[in-house]
């Protein structure tokens, strides 16, 4: 609630509504409008002309007294956010994912383009197909969408995908194949087609929740991370494993070098470590967090930096082959849960569980 200077008081319920009272008016509302989200915050500009109103859907809405109509000025998720993706080798644009909705933004000026909703479901992965003809989602309630970027229009939708919903993602560079990570465990190759959409292959070894799925350029290898202690490197012609890694920790993060000839993997045990993708022999080990897990990787275009991501809250940047810290970013009030380098290395994207989403300068 907010008073004028003439007297007029301004109420915002939890409802969504926004309404004025004028003195001598028996305390009816002479003016009134409807917000999508219940009000949290209200702020009156000047003498009044102006008013902002906060809500809990995470927008911010301007109403002009005269008028009385809201506008939505300023918007972002309301709920953690649970992954970002690029266009393939385009900057320009990114999609984050979060509770109820998929959100495409303009880097350079941070503003929304384009917002996808599926009421009361949480998406937890999100990528663009390669030829950028479609958004592809992971949701909890076992579901895979996909959605045109330019208008959001639900292009179809791969049903019962995963028992234990759909928790990581990935597509392969010919654009006709989806690999679907499960909350049971499974890893699954489905074939895409404009009309068609069919499960190609099952692989079950993960123990645990796959937490991360990437693919090789050729196409013939993908690697899952899962929260069971492995990393599995997948033959995707035979769909059989070609080689697993183990460790004391559960893998939150995972990707290859540019070359594709070496993995780097994050986790709950703090440690980034570097991998043999031959053999899986282990490379290197380093300390990436003095406390709480990393639970985001990405490596630059060129191979020369890696950045990390996760629960103390920083954003580092690292030299790939010499592993020393270069810059150390402050901001997030909530753990990072996903970091990228945007494929033109003109900035870094980071979000975390508090619905924050960071772009950060790069190169320094």
């Amino acid at each position: 609630m907010a008073m004028l200077k003439d007297g007029t008081i301004i109420i915002a319920t939890g409802g969504g509504t926004v309404g004025a009272i004028k003195p001598g008016s028996s305390f009816k509302l002479t003016k009134e409008c409807e917000l999508a989200g219940g009000a949290t915050s209200i702020a009156v500009r000047g003498a009044g002309h102006q008013i902002f109103v906060g809500v809990n859907k995470g927008n911010i809405y301007s109403i002009n007294f005269s008028d009385f109509k809201p506008v939505c000025v300023n918007s972002c998720h309301y709920s953690g956010v649970m992954d970002v993706a690029f266009p393939a080798g385009e900057g320009n644009l990114f999609a984050t994912c979060s509770k109820e909705t998929i959100r495409v933004w303009v880097t350079d000026t941070s503003s929304e383009v384009l917002r996808i909703s599926v009421p009361n479901m949480t998406c937890h992965g999100v990528c663009f197909m390669q030829d950028g003809r479609s958004i592809i989602s992971a949701w909890n309630d076992g579901k895979i969408r996909a959605f045109k970027p330019e208008s959001g229009t639900e292009l179809y939708t791969i049903h019962d995908a995963h028992k234990q919903g759909v928790t990581a993602i990935a597509t392969t560079n010919d654009s006709s194949r989806i690999v679907s990570g499960g909350g049971e465990g499974q890893v699954r190759v489905w074939d895409i087609s404009p009309k068609h959409q069919q499960m190609k292959a099952a692989m079950k070894e993960h123990k645990g929740v796959v937490t991360c799925i990437k693919i090789r350029k050729e196409n013939m290898e993908c690697v899952s991370a899962s929260d069971d202690g492995t990393c599995i490197i997948w033959d995707l012609n035979r769909f059989v494993r070609n080689q697993i890694i183990f460790s004391n920790t559960l893998f939150k993060a995972v990707c290859y070098d540019p070359f594709e000839s070496q993995l780097l993997t994050g986790g709950s045990d703090r440690k980034i470590s570097y991998w043999e993708t031959l053999d899986g022999s282990q490379i290197r080990e380093m300390e990436g967090s003095a406390d709480g897990s990393i639970n985001g990787l990405d490596i630059s275009a060129d191979g020369n930096y890696f950045v990390s991501g996760g629960n103390s809250r920083k954003v580092k940047v690292w030299k790939y082959n010499e592993g020393d810290v270069t810059h150390v970013g402050l901001g997030h009030s909530g753990d990072i849960t996903r970091i990228k380098v945007c494929p033109n290395s003109k900035h870094i994207i980071s979000v975390s569980a508090d619905g924050a989403i960071l772009r950060w300068r790069y190169p320094f």
